[in-house]
């Protein structure tokens, strides 16, 4: 197969410090490359990236969303919430066992959480 799954998803931010304390905080995890052009951090193998935007060029949207995995979608909804995140759309069951929930960061990159007890690493 040509595609290999998720790798990476990078976000645009109009302040990349302050992007990155939030990321930080809600991932709990620090990122392992931190330079002004691009903040990266490792969420358990994938790789998510903060750039900054040219307010002249770049224009955020939530046209695309990526999920990450979670344990407990509401639990981590509300953390986010709590964080300063906006509700896009609450907590769902999709099937079975499956729960989803899309919020936007401070910067208005959606930003989806997924509980699928199927997914396993390859």
């Amino acid at each position: 197969m040509k595609f290999q799954g998720l790798r990476t998803v990078c976000y645009k931010v109009g302040d990349i410090d302050a992007a990155k304390e939030w990321y930080t905080r809600i991932l709990g995890v620090a990122p392992y490359f931190d330079q002004p052009y691009y903040v990266g951090f490792n969420v358990a193998g994938y790789e998510l990236g903060l750039q900054p935007f040219e307010l002249d060029t770049d224009v955020p949207s939530t046209t695309t969303a990526a999920y990450w995995g979670v344990d407990n979608v509401r639990k981590v909804y509300d953390e986010l919430l709590a964080s300063g995140a906006k509700s896009v759309a609450e907590p769902t069951n999709v099937g079975g066992e499956l729960e989803v929930a899309l919020v936007q960061d401070p910067w208005g990159n959606a930003f989806g959480i997924i509980y699928n007890p199927e997914f396993k690493l390859p």
